[in-house]
């Protein structure tokens, strides 16, 4: 199995990178109090690095707007999850804790400002893409039991036809959502080189780091831009 971003992405955003971490062998059904306090901390420190700001003008996430501009998706109505989470904290709102998983995603994503997904690999063998919608694709919303379709030309993740995130880094899919019975996990994040690509990597080790100790997961980290488009996972 592997992780393939297309060309058609790196057109739009050549200077895209990927950080890569994929987990097997995770127990989601413990508590794990250290995750938790993890969570609290970036959550804390994000209230204060971003209170009485306006989170579109912090120069963190400007070029992930510029990105959204690039693959023709209007940030101001469709925010990258990033965003979403710091104008939530940002507004005094904090973050509902999900599961381990989830809220240990959150909180690295949280502490190097960040977009992080979370896709559960237990349920196909086929390459998870980061590309350029068609029509045959389709896309099951949170708590929704119908799916819609991807506009084509839209950026997704997606595995098979099966539409992961849609808009690049906007909104996750009930396929592949992680919950208590997940135990195989793959990690994107997304940055750019040049300008965040190391905070990327220190991210990827990080999680790393955190799902050994703690879960005691077999790893493995990789890293993808337009040189080397895809990576084993």
């Amino acid at each position: 199995m592997k992780f393939i971003v297309s060309s058609e992405i790196f057109d739009a955003m050549p200077d895209l990178c990927v950080g890569v971490v994929v987990a097997k062998g995770i127990n989601n059904k413990k508590a794990y109090p250290e995750i938790t306090a993890f969570l609290q901390r970036a959550i804390s420190e994000a209230e204060g690095r971003f209170k009485d700001k306006r989170v579109k003008e912090c120069t963190e996430i400007l070029p992930y707007r510029k990105a959204f501009q690039a693959l023709n998706i209007n940030p101001n109505k469709f925010l990258c999850s990033i965003e979403a989470l710091f104008t939530r904290i940002a507004k005094g709102k904090g973050m509902p804790s999900i599961n381990p998983l989830v809220d240990l995603n959150n909180a690295v994503s949280l502490a190097y400002t960040l977009p992080m997904g979370t896709h559960n690999l237990a349920l196909s063998e086929q390459d998870i893409c980061l590309r350029l919608a068609v029509a045959q694709d389709e896309f099951l919303p949170f708590g929704a039991t119908e799916p819609d379709n991807p506009e084509t030309g839209e950026a997704i993740y997606a595995v098979g036809n099966q539409v992961r995130t849609r808009r690049w880094t906007w909104r996750q899919s009930e396929n592949g959502k992680i919950d208590e019975n997940t135990e195989y996990v793959f990690f994107p994040i997304d940055g750019f080189v040049g300008v965040n690509d190391e905070q990327v990597r220190l991210a990827a080790q990080t999680l790393a780091q955190w799902l050994k100790i703690q879960f005691n997961a077999e790893i493995k980290i990789g890293f993808v831009d337009k040189n080397n488009p895809e990576t084993e996972v």
